[in-house]
């Protein structure tokens, strides 16, 4: 227990200071891969019209910054890391159906990756909950 909270507190830390990133400098976020991309020789985001976008990303990590730290604060509550683990994996999802069907940007396999990994590891800590529970 004493490792899911500090794990919980540690997501909630990271996914806000990803979303203040999000919000004050969206357009270095997507240059940066572009220039990770164009060294990659994959194709390049286009950085501009992405504000509507900016408003859902920024809302998406509140959301997940507020079920990590309900995590924390709540430990025994084995629903928040289901929640959690859904919205992360549908992000992953998502990621990488449009990276397959759309364009190989970086940011999508990133993405795909990233919010693929922390929804595994946060589902493993659900399933590991529910069993102890029972």
């Amino acid at each position: 227990m004493r490792f899911y909270k500090l794990f919980s507190f540690s997501l909630a830390i990271v996914f806000a200071i990803v979303g203040l990133i999000f919000l004050t400098i969206p357009n270095s976020v997507l240059m940066f891969f572009n220039d990770i991309s164009d060294y990659l020789g994959m194709p390049q985001a286009p950085v501009q019209g992405v504000n509507f976008y900016l408003v859902l990303a920024v809302g998406y990590m509140y959301l997940v910054t507020l079920l990590a730290f309900f995590m924390y604060r709540s430990p025994q509550d084995k629903r928040l890391p289901l929640l959690l683990a859904n919205g992360k994996l549908a992000s992953s999802f998502l990621s990488l159906y449009f990276f397959l069907m759309f364009q190989p940007y970086l940011i999508y396999i990133a993405n795909c990756i990233i919010d693929g990994f922390i929804g595994l590891l946060v589902l493993s800590f659900y399933l590991k909950m529910k069993r102890v529970k029972e």
